[in-house]
């Protein structure tokens, strides 16, 4: 019988530990490719600059107790995916997934994750798509010297991917988002949930004396612990100290009432 193929990327770049945790976990469910970006790229979204150069760098590493040729790619994540399609895999694979995060991807901050970014590109392509991430302690900084534990992440990378293979075409789910709280372990249970109305991380003014210095935009974490709605991924992270899992779909349409919108619309301002 024929094993899954299975694209393995990230935002935190190929040196990642929680990408090395993730490939270990899903050379047991099927032919793992790893393609990740040369260097960090948290934050970059589904994004595709033009200052990448697109270099590829043949490595070799050791996982799933074999040696395997991996791919670091000068570009960003939603980029990588794209190069791994047309210059790296001969046939596009049964699940593309993206992780294991160094910190969540809740609330409305997922548009801005590289690892939501990377797994939204190949579901723009009709490819399952899975993206995990590991909640990680809020004044731990995206160090690759941190000593994170990514075991109980890459157990649900592992499950999930098997369920995500084994998934009948769902309507307007484009791909699974996993989100693994501290403290977790392979008995942690796992709830279906929705993305949080809140921005999460939200934007700090940065300090500098000139506006010539160098800085970039601090964030800190911020939502509302007693108010948080039951049923969203903060809501389980957080209160329920569940693994979030979240249908995410390319729709971004509003579902209000067209209707309501439509008659607001009409009878407001100087045109009809």
């Amino acid at each position: 019988m024929t094993r899954p193929s299975i694209l393995l990327t990230n935002d935190d770049g190929i040196e990642s530990r929680g990408l090395w945790a993730a490939a270990e976990a899903l050379a047991a469910v099927g032919e793992v490719t790893v393609a990740a970006p040369s260097r960090q790229w948290s934050g970059a979204g589904r994004s595709f600059p033009r200052a990448t150069s697109g270099n590829i760098d043949r490595r070799e590493k050791i996982f799933g107790g074999e040696k395997h040729r991996v791919y670091a790619v000068d570009g960003s994540p939603a980029q990588v995916v794209l190069f791994a399609l047309f210059e790296i895999l001969p046939v596009p694979p049964d699940l593309v997934v993206a992780g294991i995060n160094f910190g969540e991807n809740v609330g409305y901050g997922v548009t801005i994750s590289g690892t939501v970014g990377a797994v939204l590109e190949a579901a723009a392509g009709g490819l399952r798509a899975l993206a995990v991430s590991q909640e990680t302690p809020a004044d731990m900084k995206e160090d690759l010297a941190c000593e994170v534990d990514f075991a109980a992440a890459a157990y649900f990378t592992r499950l999930f991917a098997e369920k995500s293979l084994a998934l009948p075409s769902q309507p307007d789910v484009a791909a699974l988002k996993v989100d693994v709280p501290l403290g977790a372990t392979p008995d942690t249970p796992w709830t279906l949930t929705r993305l949080s109305r809140t921005r999460y991380y939200e934007p700090v003014p940065p300090v500098r004396v000139s506006g010539s210095d160098p800085v970039q935009i601090p964030f800190r974490i911020r939502f509302d612990y007693h108010g948080e709605e039951p049923g969203s991924d903060v809501y389980a992270l957080h209160v329920e100290h569940k693994v979030s899992v979240t249908p995410l779909s390319l729709d971004l349409t509003s579902r209000a009432e067209y209707a309501e919108v439509e008659s607001v619309l009409r009878r407001t301002g100087a045109g009809g």
